[in-house]
């Protein structure tokens, strides 16, 4: 069976092709600050990713029978941890989603390219508002604000699975930390196979990120946003998709960073050494909410490739538990598998509505 797994993120797309649990070709689009720049929403990008994909695809000779298309999952209703087959229901959600982000694109561009190939299946697995917080996460200090689950929760899932595999144990067995390092950044604490608490890596929560302003002063944002001096989406921009790395540097490629650092640039230094910081933080913060009893920190996302940012960040956490690095993720693989044990009847194949 023949499987195209869809993966798009805030700053590229990536695609993979399937035979089975095989891969036969991987690939992934940059889509730099200046590209996107011209399309005034997420939503607008659409046709500029599908065409990418479908002229990669018709390039490489591997546009044909595929069997199903899989997305990541976009910003829909809080929902459980699984597999859904794209449905109307979905589409329009996603296309009304009132969170922005490259990911409800996902859903769209698999069933449309689905539909395309006949008897061709088009799903989503493990999106990122997949909610397993405990209630006691969920409160914050307003009744009329509660906390959200929005995470990377395919790759989270992933990527614990993976290691409880290398130690021959159980997802559910285990309490682990697991910490996705990319455009965006969220850190969960997983007991025993369910994300008990997780931070709103998209809305303005946690550390800064490369894009992502992450959690503010929240008084001086009240200033800002009733300052006059900012439209609503200006203040939205600056929380996702123009904050952190991007606010205070102009770029959101943390090995451009590092190279600024080595050629002495002392602001560059402070504002990498502040988000690892702020990611410490976070990291401890969720070994409390285990109690202390963590049996390992899986560190993973595209900035786990960097050497710096990843031994800044030991020397706060190792003393927590031992820290285990799995550079980029395994979503491409956790989307194609998910959609692999759907068509083969092994998953539940769940409903959105």
């Amino acid at each position: 069976m023949r499987i195209l797994a869809i993966n798009p993120g805030s700053t590229s797309t990536k695609i993979a092709v399937y035979e089975n649990e095989n891969r036969l070709f991987v690939t992934t689009f940059y889509h730099s600050p200046e590209a996107l720049s011209h399309f005034p929403t997420i939503l607008s990008q659409y046709d500029y990713r599908k065409e990418l994909i479908i002229d990669e695809l018709k390039k490489e000779n591997l546009f044909s029978d595929f069997a199903a298309i899989v997305g990541r999952g976009g910003l829909l209703k809080p929902i459980a941890s699984g597999v859904y087959e794209v449905n109307e229901a979905m589409k329009n959600d996603l296309r009304n989603a009132t969170m922005q982000h490259a990911c409800n694109l996902g859903g769209l561009l698999a069933e449309d390219i689905a539909l395309l190939i006949p008897g061709c299946k088009a799903y989503i697995a493990d999106p990122v508002v997949v909610d397993e917080l405990e209630d006691v996460a969920r409160l914050s200090g307003s009744p009329l604000m509660m906390r959200k689950s929005v995470f990377h929760a395919l790759n989270h899932k992933a990527i614990a699975r993976k290691y409880a595999r290398s130690v021959n144990k159980k997802y559910e067995e285990l309490d682990l930390i697991v910490a996705h390092l990319g455009g965006g950044i969220s850190v969960a604490a997983h007991r025993q196979g369910r994300v008990i608490d997780v931070n709103n890596a998209l809305e303005g929560s946690g550390p800064f990120s490369p894009e992502r302003a992450g959690t503010l002063p929240a008084r001086q944002l009240v200033d800002l946003c009733f300052s006059g001096d900012y439209t609503q989406e200006e203040i939205k921009k600056m929380i996702t998709g123009r904050g952190g790395l991007m606010a205070h540097l102009g770029t959101t490629d943390a090995r451009d960073v590092v190279k600024r650092i080595n050629e002495g640039d002392a602001r560059a230094e402070l504002v990498l050494k502040s988000m690892i910081y702020n990611i410490a933080k976070e990291i401890g913060s969720m070994s409390v909410v285990l109690h202390g009893k963590v049996d390992a920190i899986l560190l993973t996302g595209g900035i786990s490739y960097n050497d710096y940012c990843i031994n800044k960040l030991k020397e706060y956490i190792a003393f927590i538990a031992p820290v285990y690095v799995f550079p980029g993720e395994d979503e491409m693989e956790a989307l194609a598998f998910n959609a692999l044990g759907a068509l083969k009847g092994k998953l539940n194949c769940k409903e959105y509505y």
